[in-house]
């Protein structure tokens, strides 16, 4: 790799940071002009550990850039994926801080409650579906701690950009005639819509969403675990975060999720 671990330790202490004080720094690519994926992932890997060791809990996993309108909007072409941890989780009517935030935009997302492991390689849209307890609506806040112009390498190394998942409250499970590619969805802010999808929106199928992860992770030793959950990727474009915004995004047959930034 083109970083040392002393490197990589560094860079994650500095994200750390500019998370804690809402002051983005400089995007690494710009310094490294041969940081590689592996690089970023290492970054990535190092800041949850800290975390870990400072009693933060692993509660699932996020896949971003999945739809064509998210790749469209980030210009790449495969999709990266991050850790969610239980302290950046927020429950449904908890409003959110503005002033917690830097760069925030927002994405609504279908998430999978597992009931079995998944490990790659090998998994498949039917193993996702067969390790599924049930899937519910989800906003993901996405956030950025580096400024200016960044790249893909950016957003893996800042834990793909997480910054506050909300979950909907109904788990719905999967039956027969739920066809996740058939599920649309209706997003509003502050009660105009502002977009509609489906959920085939993402890589084709949700699922697919999940299977890629999962088969992605097992390059690293890292299994999808039984009871995390798996946000799937936004189904539109990132929408922007102001103070006073309320969002809902309502799927049909699972139901809706709502959230107030304050």
């Amino acid at each position: 790799m083109a970083l040392t671990g002393d490197m990589i330790e560094q860079i994650s202490q500095q994200l750390i940071e500019a998370e804690r004080s809402c002051q983005p720094i400089d995007a690494i690519s710009g310094k490294f002009a041969d940081l590689s994926y592996d690089d970023a992932y290492a970054i990535q890997l190092k800041t949850i550990e800290v975390k870990v060791k400072s009693g933060a809990v692993i509660v699932g996993k996020k896949i971003g850039l999945t739809s064509k309108a998210m790749q469209e909007q980030a210009n790449i072409k495969e999709p990266d994926y991050g850790f969610l941890l239980h302290n950046r989780v927020f429950r449904e009517g908890q409003p959110i801080p503005m002033k917690s935030l830097i760069m925030p935009r927002i994405e609504a997302e279908i998430a999978f409650l597992l009931k079995d492991d998944l490990k790659g390689p090998g998994v498949t849209v039917a193993s996702v579906l067969g390790a599924t307890e049930g899937v519910m609506p989800a906003f993901e806040i996405i956030d950025r701690r580096f400024k200016g112009e960044i790249t893909v390498k950016d957003s893996i190394a800042d834990n793909a950009a997480n910054g506050a998942v909300i979950l909907g409250g109904k788990l719905t499970p999967l039956s027969p005639d739920i066809d996740l590619r058939l599920i649309g969805m209706v997003l509003e802010k502050n009660g105009e819509i502002i977009d509609t999808a489906a959920g085939a929106a993402v890589l084709g199928n949700p699922a697919e969403a999940v299977a890629w992860l999962a088969n992605k992770l097992n390059e690293y030793g890292i299994t999808l675990r039984r009871g995390e959950f798996i946000i799937s990727g936004s189904l539109t474009r990132a929408r922007e975060i102001e103070s006073g915004s309320f969002f809902r995004a309502t799927f049909d047959r699972l139901g809706s999720v709502s959230v107030y930034i304050e």
